[in-house]
C-alpha cells in the first residue's frame, strides 16, 4: 500500500511565482533555458539549469555547475524568493489544457515504496542520467522538481479535491511557452490531511507516469543517506521525495511520432508496396489524417498522407508489450523494412511529441531533413498500468504526457 505524508514545502511568495516558476529541466536545452531566463535572476533555471550562469558551451555536468546550484538555491532562500511553509501540508495542483483540467496532489512519497515496487515503473533508466540527478539533489539537499505519478481513481480523494477547487487558489497563472493554466491550493486542515494519508494507505500501487530518472535518483539518494546515518530512525525527511499524484482517468497522453531520414534504399513506391504485405493502405492526399484507433497509423511520404491499417492477426493483443502500436511499428516498419533496430541509438530516426502537431511532421519531411513521418495512436494509461503491473518495460519513446509539470511551485527539502 502507498505511503505518503505532508511536508513543509518551500515556495515562492504569491506575487513572485510567475518569475520563479519554469519548465522542467529535461524538456529544454541549456541555451533554451538561458534565453527563457533572460535577465530574470529569480528564474528557477538558475537552480535546475545552473550552467546558464557560465559561458555558453559549459557542460551541464561540470562540477562547478552543481556547486552553482547550491549557491543559487541558498540565494533564493536568503532573498525570500523561496520561503518554507511553517507547517506540514499537502498541495493540490491543477493544470488546464485545451479546456480540460487535471487535479493532482503534491505529496512526499516514500523511498521504501520505490524500492519495494509499490511505486511502479514502466521505463528503463540510464545510470548516467540517474547520477546527474543524484549529484543535483546532493548539492541542493532538496527535490527541486516533482515527479509525475498516477493512481487508480479514488472517490474520497476526488471529493476532497473538488471541495478545494471551489475556493480561491494560492497560485493561478497562465504559463509562457505552453500557454496552459496552472493553479495551486494549500491543504492545511488536519482532518483533510489525515483522510488523504489514510486513503492512500489503502491504494495498492502508484505508477510513474513521467520522471523515471528523477524518481530513481531521489530514491537512491534517500537510501544513500539512510546508510550514511548511524542514527537513522525512518522518519527523516530524506526517506521521502516529492511527487504529484493524478487520478489515472484525468491524464492526457499524446501521440509520440517518428520521423525517418531514409527509406533504406527503397523508392517511395517500393516502400509503399512493401508496407502492403502487412497493412491495408489508403491514400488520403494532402489532408492530414489522424489514426482513429489502435493498430491504425498515419504515414506522410512524398507530400501525401496515407492511412495504414494493420492486417488482422498480426498483433498479439494478449501481450502487454507486443500488442502496443509502438511495438508493431518498430517490428513491422522500422526494423523489418528500414533496418532501424535501436531506437535510442540510431541517427536515422527522430521523435516528435504530439503537442507539436502534424504540421511539424510535414515541416520535417518537406524541408528535406527527413523522408517520411509515421504518426501513432496514443498509448492509454490502462496499457501503461498493465505493463507496469506485469513487471515489463515499455519500448522507448512510447508516451508523451501533456501538460508538463511546472517546476518551482513547491520544493521539498531533505532535512
Amino acid at each position: 500500500m502507498a505511503t505518503i505524508k505532508p511536508f513543509k514545502g518551500l515556495r515562492p511568495p504569491r506575487e513572485l511565482v510567475e518569475q520563479v516558476e519554469s519548465r522542467p529541466y529535461d524538456v529544454l536545452e541549456s541555451e533554451e533555458a538561458r534565453a527563457e531566463a533572460g535577465d530574470n535572476e529569480k528564474s528557477l533555471y538558475h537552480i535546475i539549469k545552473p550552467e546558464i550562469d557560465f559561458p555558453v558551451g559549459t557542460s551541464e555536468y561540470d562540477p562547478r555547475v552543481y556547486e552553482q546550484a547550491t549557491k543559487n538555491f541558498q540565494k533564493f532562500q536568503q532573498e525570500g524568493w523561496l520561503v518554507q511553509d511553517g507547517e506540514e501540508m499537502y498541495y493540490i495542483y491543477a493544470q488546464t489544457m485545451n479546456g480540460k483540467t487535471q487535479f493532482g496532489l503534491v505529496v512526499a512519497a516514500a523511498v521504501e515504496d520505490y524500492m519495494t515496487g509499490v511505486i511502479k515503473k514502466h521505463e528503463l533508466t540510464r545510470r548516467d542520467k540517474e547520477e546527474d540527478r543524484m549529484k543535483h539533489v546532493r548539492a541542493t539537499n532538496a527535490n527541486m522538481e516533482p515527479v509525475f505519478f498516477a493512481y487508480k481513481d479514488n472517490e474520497v480523494i476526488d471529493s476532497i479535491v473538488a471541495r478545494y477547487a471551489q475556493t480561491e487558489p494560492e497560485y493561478d497563472f497562465i504559463a509562457p511557452i505552453d500557454g496552459f493554466r496552472h493553479q495551486l491550493w494549500l491543504v492545511k486542515d488536519k482532518q483533510d490531511i489525515d483522510t488523504i494519508t489514510q486513503t492512500f494507505a489503502r491504494i495498492p500501487y502508484m505508477y510513474i507516469a513521467d520522471g523515471h530518472h528523477r524518481s530513481a535518483a531521489a530514491a537512491l539518494l534517500g537510501d544513500e543517506k539512510r546508510k550514511q546515518n548511524p542514527n537513522h530512525k525512518g522518519d527523516e525527511e530524506y526517506n521521502y521525495f516529492m511527487a504529484v499524484c493524478f487520478p489515472a482517468s484525468q491524464l492526457t497522453i499524446l501521440d509520440y511520432n517518428r520521423v525517418v531520414r531514409d527509406l533504406n534504399g527503397r523508392t517511395p513506391q517500393e516502400f509503399l508496396a512493401a508496407l502492403g504485405e502487412d497493412f491495408d493502405i489508403e491514400c488520403c492526399g494532402k489532408e492530414q489524417r489522424h489514426p482513429q484507433k489502435k493498430h491504425q497509423f498515419s504515414l506522410y511520404l512524398d507530400g501525401y498522407w496515407y492511412r495504414l491499417q494493420l492486417h488482422d492477426g498480426l498483433a498479439d493483443d494478449t501481450d502487454p508489450i507486443g500488442g502496443l502500436d509502438v511495438s508493431v511499428s518498430s517490428n513491422l516498419i522500422l526494423d523489418k523494412l528500414l533496418n532501424i533496430k535501436d531506437l535510442r541509438g540510431s541517427n536515422r530516426i527522430d521523435f516528435v511529441g504530439g503537442l507539436r502537431g502534424y504540421d511539424e511532421l510535414e515541416r520535417r519531411v518537406d524541408s528535406g531533413e527527413m523522408v517520411m513521418a509515421l504518426a501513432l495512436y496514443p498509448v492509454s494509461m490502462e496499457e501503461i498500468m498493465n505493463i507496469a503491473d506485469s513487471g515489463k518495460i515499455m519500448p522507448p519513446k512510447a508516451t508523451w504526457f501533456e501538460p508538463k509539470l511546472r517546476s518551482g511551485l513547491v520544493v521539498h527539502k531533505l532535512d
